[in-house]
């Protein structure tokens, strides 16, 4: 582009000052044209001249008004960012306010431990939203309300909020109502906040396995007979994490008979004993899968292999993952 057209160009898109007449508009002889074709531009004074004369009809048109009062006004809308209101602004705020903060809900405290200096991290098992990480700030300080509250196997009523992975706990009260546990319902009662921990994923909710833990730690704190009540929770608890099948059934949907010999496939639930099954399935008695499904477990038979099948089952599910409660309690009876 020549000095000429670049000329011309800031000519078109600059507005004249707010005291100009008519003598900026000269005609191509006027002093304007001869500095242009002074400094070597090429561009015929015609062109000039036309640029010249297509301003002055429009300032004729607008009634006088200056050019610059309205390229100012045009600059000023085109700057200015339109304001636009949708109508799900107000709403996904509040969403986020109440879906975050949650109050007065039913918990229990599975484990704990040190967080920085003064604070805990308590791992807890709600009713109504599953197995949830919470941050209990200053807990271990000496005078702190929730030192003396955040205890195992004891009723409590929480509050806490925030979205991440770990809330932040904002309450906690003792709700009260239930014996403490002591011996070996106590090691008992570790085994069975372990098992919590292991299948649970965080958030998901179970109410039915929460209520049933409720009954677990109420027969423990009567001193139940242990194996009885280990046996049923962990059947509850396979059950409702989706890994328990039906024991009253094999897989080819016939009737367990009370006097047959069954194994019991990890993957697929009851077959009948037989030389082609892998040696580890454990072998069952009819009556015993059907007592464990009735949750009967007077009988010796029913006590043994009850037994050795639900620590197949759990091993199998947790990948081999060792228990240290379990481990805790075969050295105790080893002593």
């Amino acid at each position: 582009m020549s000095d000429g057209e670049a000329g011309t160009l800031n000519d078109d898109w600059s507005a004249p000052d707010a005291g100009a007449d008519d003598a900026d508009f000269e005609s191509p002889g006027g002093d304007a044209t001869r500095a242009r074709r002074s400094s070597g531009s090429n561009i015929p004074s015609g062109k000039s001249g036309a640029t010249a004369r297509s301003r002055r009809p429009r300032l004729a048109a607008s009634g006088g008004r200056d050019m610059s009062e309205g390229a100012d006004a045009t600059l000023e809308r085109r700057a200015t960012p339109r304001k636009t209101t949708t109508r799900s602004q107000a709403p996904r705020a509040s969403r986020g306010t109440s879906d975050y903060r949650v109050a007065e809900q039913p918990a229990f405290v599975l484990h704990s431990y040190p967080y920085r200096e003064t604070s805990l991290i308590i791992d807890v098992l709600s009713r109504d939203h599953g197995r949830v990480a919470l941050v209990a700030k200053g807990a271990k300080r000496p005078h702190s309300a929730l030192r003396g509250v955040l205890q195992t196997f004891q009723p409590l009523t929480l509050n806490w909020t925030g979205k991440g992975e770990v809330r932040t706990l904002t309450g906690a009260e003792w709700v009260g109502g239930m014996l403490p546990l002591a011996g070996d319902a106590l090691l008992c009662g570790f085994y069975v906040n372990e098992l919590l921990v292991k299948f649970l994923a965080r958030e998901d909710p179970h109410p039915a396995l929460f209520n049933h833990y409720v009954v677990t730690l109420t027969r423990l704190a009567h001193d139940l007979p242990p194996v009885q009540v280990l046996r049923s929770f962990e059947r509850v608890l396979l059950r409702d994490t989706g890994y328990a099948l039906a024991l009253n059934r094999t897989v080819n949907r016939k009737t367990v008979m009370a006097e047959g010999r069954y194994v019991f496939d990890p993957e697929r639930g009851v077959r009948e004993a037989s030389d082609e099954w892998p040696s580890q399935w454990p072998v069952l008695s009819g009556q015993t899968l059907l007592d464990m499904e009735e949750d009967d477990y007077h009988r010796p038979q029913t006590v043994a292999q009850s037994k050795a099948l639900m620590r197949f089952l759990l091993n199998t599910y947790l990948g081999g993952t060792p228990l240290a409660t379990r481990q805790i309690l075969i050295d105790l009876q080893n002593l």
